[in-house]
């Protein structure tokens, strides 16, 4: 076998759970082949360098063997080789994402009470039913 389907390669490559899930991504155009975008029917063959991304995670992996089957997660792993750049990236990432702020505490006092919550209906209301700041002529 010296070509296999893109959408196939991923999913015997554990990438994605199902070869559905697969041709998905790659219909949303997350998946590149030697840089070109794809369809779920492009065939790949040792060699081809495959750009993914899953989630938050982008990866680019060369091609090192094809297999029809999905097997266990070892046998997997020797159908392809991530480039170092993509290992660094992954890395980097990672570390952003554990070294970035919670977003919860961004919020300083969380939910108003139900006397705030009067309060902001109250200077809302403040206004009526005017569309500008400005005293209305009224002609009489």
């Amino acid at each position: 076998m010296d070509k296999l389907r893109i959408d196939k390669w991923l999913w015997a490559a554990r990438f994605y759970k199902t070869r559905t899930l697969a041709s998905e991504e790659i219909a949303r155009g997350r998946v590149e082949v030697n840089g070109q975008e794809v369809k779920p029917a492009r065939e790949v063959k040792i060699g081809d360098t495959v750009g993914l991304r899953q989630g938050p995670v982008t990866r680019t992996v060369v091609v090192k063997g094809l297999s029809g089957t999905r097997g266990p997660a070892p046998v997997a792993q020797q159908l392809y080789e991530e480039t170092p750049d993509s290992i660094k990236a992954r890395e980097q990432a990672a570390e952003r994402r554990r070294l970035a702020p919670e977003p919860a505490l961004a919020i300083e006092q969380g939910r108003p009470t139900k006397r705030g919550r009067r309060e902001l209906d109250d200077a809302q209301r403040g206004w009526g039913d005017r569309w500008s700041a400005s005293l209305d002529d009224k002609e009489s």
